[in-house]
């Protein structure tokens, strides 16, 4: 998370202050219209709803689909395949999903091995605003106010029932200069330090390229947008760091993930524009072949990448209404999973700029975006199921939450804590994997779960809906006006 004005990483310091600037006349029209066309059943696909190469050729599917699955096995697969360089793309679908909340469960061929490994992560929890935080391109893990990481912390989060633990990480000016591109020694062994405080101590690790792909990142460089000239420089760096990264751990086994990036994209709201997403294609690919060919455990190593903006309308490419004309392209890898996003609706999420709705559930009736709660979770992970699930890849939504809005009014965290809980179950349905996002502040709008400082719980209710949501067989009750 990054970006604190639509599906990335928002609330990216403790003040809320945002590094991408959009004008409020601009925001609350963009609400208008999003309202608008959720009222009457029109998605445009261009305001990331969801948060969420080579050309290649998609089919166009025209069924409508009512799914789901039973939870997969937790042990991870043993069967191993040699990353290759051809590529798959995600077909395009002009039809809307049909979505239900007990979809049927799913063949068990349709079971592929990173599904699988994949309910190890369930569920999973954020370290944000640490190892990715920066002060002027600068990484420093207590710079945006939060202490230093301690195993104390760790252990706390694993006590409360998470399973995996998200390492977001900027290398920004960690990084020299080409042609090598040598990350500073000491960044690394601090990063790695982290990861081993999550793996000894029996937890799942994610880590990634996080900051290094946003244009409101002074130093940003990871960016899609660029020109064709200015992308062989770009890929050439992401190749050398990835490759240092993944030597770096080359020993370490199935409970270290790689995530290749962030939220990539051109820095805009619109539509995908295919060249740039060719280069996010492009960026995957690279990180697949590197990790690949650097030795030890990398050959195995379950990656995870995300199409563009980790957004679920452009990344599936089912955007209801809208035919895309950008196509995600998945490398041909038996161990890739699928990275998103969900905020949505974005106004209840993540919005700072005013506390209208602190309402969730498609029963309220009051301070709540309407026909934006159960029905579209279930609209939008069915999504996900029917692309990639049942095709064999794990899906991560490797960030969603909501920010605190108790000022407004003290039954709020009775709302974010169903929010949680009902993401939490509708995913468990499909078999997909739900990493929180916790910023590590606690307060007006903060997305904290923790006080990283005391290490101890702030939002009891609201963990207990995640862990009571990841294992349910059935929706949770809706709280009540």
């Amino acid at each position: 998370m990054i970006d604190t004005i639509k599906n990335g990483c928002p609330h990216i310091k403790k003040t809320g202050s945002q590094k991408r600037k959009v004008p409020m006349k601009k925001r609350m029209l963009a609400a208008i219209l999003s309202g608008i066309m959720v009222i009457t059943g029109i998605s445009a696909c261009s305001g990331n709803a969801a948060t969420s190469s080579e050309n290649s050729s998609a089919s166009t599917t025209t069924a409508t689909t009512t799914t789901n699955t039973t939870k997969a096995e937790t042990t991870a697969a043993t069967t191993t395949t040699k990353a290759e360089t051809t590529t798959t793309t995600v077909a395009t679908t002009t039809t809307t999903t049909t979505a239900t909340q007990n979809p049927e469960p799913a063949p068990a061929a349709t079971k592929g091995d990173s599904v699988q490994f994949s309910q190890n992560l369930m569920p999973g929890w954020n370290l944000g605003n640490q190892l990715e935080a920066n002060s002027g391109g600068t990484p420093s893990e207590t710079t945006w106010g939060n202490p230093v990481i301690t195993e104390k912390l760790i252990k706390q989060v694993k006590a409360q029932g998470f399973k995996s633990i998200r390492i977001p990480v900027s290398y920004l000016s960690k990084i020299g200069a080409g042609p090598n591109y040598t990350i500073d020694s000491k960044w690394l062994d601090r990063v790695q330090e982290v990861v081993d405080m999550c793996i000894n101590n029996g937890l799942y690790a994610i880590i990634n390229i996080h900051g290094d792909g946003y244009y409101s990142v002074k130093g940003g460089w990871l960016l899609c947008g660029e020109s064709a000239s200015e992308q062989k420089t770009i890929k050439a760096k992401y190749e050398k760091v990835w490759e240092q990264i993944a030597k770096r751990f080359k020993n370490y086994d199935d409970h270290l993930v790689f995530e290749s990036m962030n939220e990539e994209y051109d820095g805009t709201y619109n539509n995908p524009n295919p060249e740039y997403y060719n280069n996010i294609n492009a960026y995957n690919q690279i990180f697949v072949d590197t990790v690949r060919k650097a030795g030890g455990k990398n050959n195995n190593r379950y990656l995870l990448i995300p199409g563009w903006n980790t957004d679920i309308n452009f990344t599936t490419g089912d955007c209801d209404t809208y035919t895309m004309e950008a196509k995600f392209v998945i490398p041909n890898d038996s161990r890739i999973m699928i990275s998103v996003h969900y905020y949505t609706p974005w106004e209840f999420c993540g919005e700072e700029g005013y506390d209208t709705f602190y309402k969730w559930g498609d029963s309220v009736k009051k301070f709540v975006k309407r026909r934006q709660s159960e029905t579209l979770v279930n609209r939008q992970f069915d999504k996900l199921y029917n692309a990639f699930i049942k095709n064999g890849y794990g899906v991560v939504i490797g960030e969603y939450g909501s920010i605190d809005r108790t000022h407004k009014d003290k039954s709020n965290t009775t709302y974010r804590a169903y929010f949680a809980e009902y993401v939490n179950y509708a995913a468990h349905q499909r078999n997909i994997v739900t990493v929180y996002w916790d910023n590590g502040y606690n307060g007006k709008h903060g997305f904290g779960l923790f006080d990283r400082t005391k290490c101890t719980v702030t939002q009891p209710e609201i963990i207990k809906g995640i862990i009571n949501g990841a294992k349910a067989t059935k929706a949770p009750a809706a709280p009540t006006e």
